[in-house]
């Protein structure tokens, strides 16, 4: 078994590598900028990648996967319900994908976006912009909901074995894992809130829009894109 978390300082998006013991591998919400990073570290452990997998359509980096997929012929792979012609899977709530003689659930957890998903690996859980150390995602954009995302974390998320770990798409204060258990507890936003409580929450985070999300949302509808294509 292999697992790397790499980061993109620019956005503070995480990025995951895993594998399987005979060297097939996915990748986990990867950055255009860092593509090549990724195929280097593919090299030098010696994987073969199977899939690229994106947790939603993000906002404020592009997607490395189309990139990837040129380079090594992995599958991409998306929710099915975000309309996103650039990926070869559209991916459905509890499906399961294989790779190599391992495989990671697909938990479809709307709310930061309505086409947002988990993938649990292991005792791995990737949470994409849903669940953060300390926060989650907000919910003011892209059909995002606040009830939502509440019952995506209570119903799905906070019901895993306490143990299992946290890793998000985003950090901001140089954090990288924590666990059900922890969040339940110590999660500002929604520990021990009400949908109620919760909602006002979200309501009133009066956040700036993305940097970037007029450019990275129709790029990562296409599944994002080649550095080649991006200089042209």
């Amino acid at each position: 078994m292999i697992f790397r978390q790499l980061f993109d300082t620019d956005s503070s998006t995480l990025t995951y590598l895993l594998a399987d013991g005979q060297g097939i591998a996915v990748i986990i919400d990867p950055v255009l900028e860092h593509v090549e990073t990724y195929l280097s570290l593919l090299d030098s452990l010696k994987l073969a990648l199977r899939w690229v997998l994106d947790t939603h359509i993000h906002a404020d980096h592009i997607t490395g996967a189309r990139a990837i997929k040129e380079r090594t012929g992995a599958t991409t792979a998306i929710a099915g319900n975000c309309e996103a012609t650039g990926y070869d899977r559209q991916l459905a709530d509890g499906e399961m994908l294989a790779f190599g003689n391992e495989s990671i659930r697909i938990i479809a957890t709307p709310g930061h976006t309505s086409e947002s998903l988990c993938y649990l690996w292991r005792d791995r859980l990737f949470t994409g912009d849903t669940l953060m150390i300390g926060a989650c995602g907000r919910t003011d954009f892209q059909n995002g909901s606040s009830t939502e995302m509440y019952h995506s974390i209570t119903q799905k998320l906070f019901v895993l074995p306490e143990e299992t770990l946290v890793y998000p798409c985003h950090d901001y204060k140089g954090r990288r894992v924590s666990c059900i258990g922890e969040e339940k507890v110590l999660n500002a936003r929604i520990a021990g809130k009400t949908l109620d409580e919760f909602v006002r929450i979200m309501d009133n985070l009066n956040l700036a829009p993305p940097k970037r999300i007029h450019e990275a949302v129709p790029a990562n509808l296409l599944g994002g894109g080649s550095p080649e294509a991006r200089q042209n």
